[in-house]
């Protein structure tokens, strides 16, 4: 992992980044590039929305939903109903990554339009709006800066070896494993993500859309949960609760951990433009088509955060402008496959695990985050 400590135009304090990128070419003016792209890639219409794609988007949902549906009340008590549930699970994270473009306004014509969808999408897979749009947004306008993205904080897995450091008792020996026991984790994800909306909906002072999510989340558990425990024996419902949670969360975890896991992290007091430190930081997985519908266009990460507006279809077209763009300027566009992501990912939390209640003022990242 690269790490930046502090980026401007002099070399002195670079640190690793002076390795690889020397002399004048360090880190080229890149605000008024970044302009030329972006008017390259409106000229191009590639910002016009893509309702149509979005409507069949919606209908294979339903037609998914509907299936599924059927599928219960045909199969009983049975335990193929745990297919069942994990089909659900990957249906909810299919509607997550909806509900994640309409808060990008990639769908509909207008902003409010966009959030108004986005609410309803998020709180009837029983996450809260208000919570993620926070969290979110913070990450995109500094992803991967240490102190400036929640993406990055530590929550059971520690991403920064200061971090990890820190850690005592059971959260110790978890973080010196946590590379491999990251996607074992991830099947929590889900139960995590649900609790972690509701207590941000019933504790915090001021929440905008409060009961309506509140109100649209009560709906989506008592449909959910009257139908399985009503028709289900009492384990083999729970059976079903875990199985749909833990699919929705291992998805959720699988589509958005390659995207920046491993990537340079950037110190909290780091001056870095706006397309170099949205380049630096992202990561593309290959694939084309397939990974585009797996990852629901997470895979092109870096045209992503360039243009959090553009919609889903037109994101393939719009790497082939950026990465001509970073060839041209000397700013590394980082693409691999899914499954060398993922090694990645395990290898860069591993890493970070092995300082595990050590001194965190002898830690590594002290060192190189600390004093440049």
């Amino acid at each position: 992992m690269i790490s930046i400590t502090q980026i401007d135009t002099t070399a002195a304090t670079l640190g690793p980044i002076r390795q690889t990128y020397s002399g004048n070419k360090e880190f080229p003016p890149m605000a008024q590039a970044y302009k030329q792209v972006s008017q390259v890639v409106k000229e191009t219409g590639l910002l016009r929305r893509a309702q149509g794609f979005y409507v069949c988007v919606a209908a294979g949902i339903v037609v998914a939903l509907t299936g599924l549906v059927t599928g219960f009340l045909l199969l009983g008590d049975s335990w193929f109903q745990l297919l069942i549930a994990a089909g659900f699970g990957l249906v909810f994270t299919q509607i997550a990554f909806l509900a994640h473009e309409a808060a990008h306004r990639q769908i509909l014509s207008s902003g409010p339009a966009n959030f108004r969808l986005a609410r309803i999408l998020a709180g009837s897979i029983g996450m809260s709006y208000s919570w993620w749009d926070s969290k979110h947004t913070r990450h995109h306008g500094n992803p991967n800066q240490v102190g400036k993205d929640p993406d990055i904080e530590v929550d059971t897995i520690s991403f920064l070896e200061t971090d990890a450091a820190q850690s005592r008792g059971l959260i110790r020996l978890i973080t010196r494993r946590q590379g491999w026991l990251f996607f074992p984790l991830l099947t929590l994800e889900g139960l995590n993500l649900h609790y972690i909306g509701l207590r941000h909906l019933t504790t915090k002072k001021s929440v905008k859309g409060r009961w309506t999510e509140l109100a649209i989340i009560a709906a989506r558990f008592a449909i959910l949960l009257v139908p399985v425990f009503l028709m289900l024996p009492l384990g083999m419902a729970f059976a079903f609760l875990g199985v749909q949670l833990a699919v929705f969360g291992v998805y959720m975890g699988a589509s958005f951990a390659p995207n920046h896991k491993g990537m340079p992290i950037i110190d909290p007091s780091a001056r870095l433009d706006f397309f170099s430190k949205q380049v630096r930081t992202s990561r593309n997985i290959r694939g084309g088509w397939w990974a585009t519908w797996l990852m629901g266009g997470l895979n092109y990460q870096v045209e992503h955060h360039l243009f959090p507006s553009m919609p889903r279809p037109h994101l393939a077209k719009a790497r082939e402008i950026v990465r001509d763009f970073c060839a041209s300027n000397d700013v590394p566009y980082t693409e691999t496959s899914l499954g060398r992501s993922y090694l990645i990912v395990i290898e860069y939390l591993n890493r970070v695990g092995l300082s595990a209640g050590a001194d965190p003022f002898d830690c590594p990242a002290s060192a190189r985050f600390g004093r440049a």
